[in-house]
């Protein structure tokens, strides 16, 4: 099967065809998608019809599953690896504007890495769409290589080596949402992780931040929030972001490592926005382990 990519960006983001995503990867169409995110980032599949099965098996060829945060969540989807990118309850109707789970995912529309909030963050996501509204909804994505590049050299020096702590509780703090028990936040512990990372993949630095980043170890707190809103301002410019617009049977396939992403708001009441998703556990993450 061949593969074809059309850049969609001037730095990153490519948009593949000749690709059937439902189907198991030969050894040389896996490579050729690994080289490709490599260089990319983030990768636009369309016309990809997946079901909850499909969706785990294709991850499962990226790497381990990383599992996500399913609790007090009855479970709608097939698969308890499969994360649940929607606002419909188990019964496939609107959640309430209320509703704790609709209140805690609306920090997606942060700026943020998937998983960074755990020990092994998270590498690979894909995410596959089945509803979209018909207005809003899209998916706007960040390439931290290219931001660090553009980083004055005196920036660059200043930062590295500095460590960050993430925590999934301090991304929903920041819009106010703190109803969590006890049990919740001691299964999610507060965790480490350098600023600027070398991507495995194509040997490039990139900033590693994004909403779950608390702040700067070592700093006093408002030093490190300033340090990272300034970072996070700066590559999220025009010049370093592309936004999807959804349409049924898109599926995207994007690395954490180096990049953020966010969700853009809709009409959550009257319209529902059904996407499924998987993330693969960074393995390179040992190997700049924090002591």
């Amino acid at each position: 099967m061949s593969v074809e990519v059309r850049q969609l960006h001037p730095v990153f983001v490519g948009e593949v065809s000749g690709v059937d995503l439902a189907r198991p990867l030969a050894a040389d169409t896996l490579r050729a998608l690994q080289e490709a995110i490599d260089r990319y980032a983030v990768l636009v599949f369309h016309g990809q019809k997946l079901d909850d099965d499909a969706m785990l098996a294709l991850g499962r060829q990226f790497g381990s599953i990383e599992p996500p945060r399913n609790h007090r969540v009855v479970q709608r989807l097939k698969h308890a690896e499969l994360a649940d990118i929607s606002n419909l309850d188990a019964n496939n109707r609107l959640r309430a504007r209320d509703d704790h789970r609709r209140l805690d995912s609306l920090a997606n529309q942060l700026w943020h890495s998937d998983a960074s909030f755990r020990k092994v963050p998270g590498a690979l996501s894909m995410l596959h769409a089945h509803v979209v509204p018909p207005v809003g909804g899209e998916t706007e994505f960040a390439d931290l290589r290219a931001a660090y590049d553009a980083l004055s050299a005196d920036l660059k020096a200043r930062i590295e080596g500095l460590v960050c702590e993430h925590s999934i509780f301090h991304s929903r703090g920041l819009l106010g949402h703190t109803d969590y028990t006890e049990a919740e936040r001691a299964a999610l512990p507060a965790v480490q992780h350098k600023l600027v990372r070398v991507h495995p993949g194509s040997k490039r630095k990139t900033l590693y931040m994004g909403s779950h980043a608390s702040h700067v170890v070592g700093w006093p707190v408002p030093d490190g929030r300033l340090l990272l809103r300034d970072l996070m301002e700066h590559a999220t410019q025009r010049e370093f972001v592309h936004r999807h617009a959804w349409r049924p049977g898109d599926l995207v396939i994007w690395d954490n490592r180096c990049t953020l992403h966010r969700g853009r708001p809709w009409d959550d009441a009257a319209h529902p926005r059904d996407l499924r998703r998987v993330t693969t556990q960074d393995a390179s993450a040992a190997l700049e382990r924090v002591a």
